[in-house]
């Protein structure tokens, strides 16, 4: 089994994101860059298919300007075989990243497609679904769960209701949920094996995808500073502020 696993570039979960003076987007200059933690989770569950002997190659793709090389070596380190990096500039829409990896999917046939299935800097949580939607797989988001059971793909999913399983044909999308592992910390001698491993670089041009975007940022702002607390002396206080000066009951 081909398992083809997406990574994106984000700005790393422990950095406080700043809004740039032009509110035109945020400020990425001496900026730590990580690989989206939902992204992890999916190489993460890849790699272990792989240790249990039901994947052969696994195949990451990043989709992003040429820095994104850097994560991309980051997923070889943890256990992919390859990499392969759409290189990019500028803002795309889910669908125009989409549209790119159905192209990627073409050409490598893999029998299963894993992404996270959100990033933590857009949260749109819509690549999957529309990658489903562009290729015709079977896909199973949210999962926190994946088992291989002969040609059916069987998923575990979070909704609101408690836990559902779908057995899906193969090939499939899975989106990955945070539930599904921990990923593992790359070695040192891992690191250095990473950089011999083959890393290709290809345009959409290349692969015959417009990514022209039919969306366009107006602003980005901060959240709204969080007003200090208040300790009252009793519940009749409480009620009278909740009342008179939040005016929530």
């Amino acid at each position: 089994m081909k398992i083809l696993v997406t990574v994106k570039r984000v700005i790393d979960y422990n950095v406080k994101v700043r809004v740039k003076a032009d509110t035109a987007s945020v400020d990425l200059s001496n900026v730590k860059m990580s690989i989206n933690p939902f992204c992890e989770i999916a190489v993460e569950e890849a790699v272990r298919l792989k240790e249990q002997g039901i994947a052969t190659e696994i195949v990451v793709v990043s989709v992003g300007p040429s820095a994104a090389q850097e994560q991309l070596r980051t997923a070889l380190a943890l256990g992919a075989d390859r990499a392969i990096l759409v290189e990019t500039g500028g803002e795309l829409s889910s669908l125009a990243v989409a549209k790119l990896l159905k192209a990627v999917v073409d050409q490598e046939q893999p029998q299963l497609v894993i992404l996270g299935k959100q990033a933590i800097d857009t949260d749109n949580n819509q690549t999957g679904q529309m990658l489903a939607a562009l290729t015709g797989f079977a896909q199973g988001t949210f999962a926190s769960a994946v088992a291989v059971a002969g040609d059916k793909l069987n998923v575990t999913r979070e909704v609101d209701g408690g836990l559902q399983t779908v057995a899906l044909p193969l090939p499939a999308i899975v989106t990955t949920d945070l539930r599904l592992n921990e990923p593992r910390y790359a070695s040192l001698p891992n690191i250095m094996k990473a950089k011999k491993k083959p890393l290709t670089v290809v345009t959409p041009a290349e692969l015959g995808v417009s990514t022209a975007s039919t969306l366009h940022t107006l602003k980005v702002e901060a959240p709204a500073t969080r007003q200090a607390g208040i300790r009252v002396n009793s519940v009749a206080e409480l009620l009278n502020c909740l009342k008179n000066e939040a005016q929530v009951i």
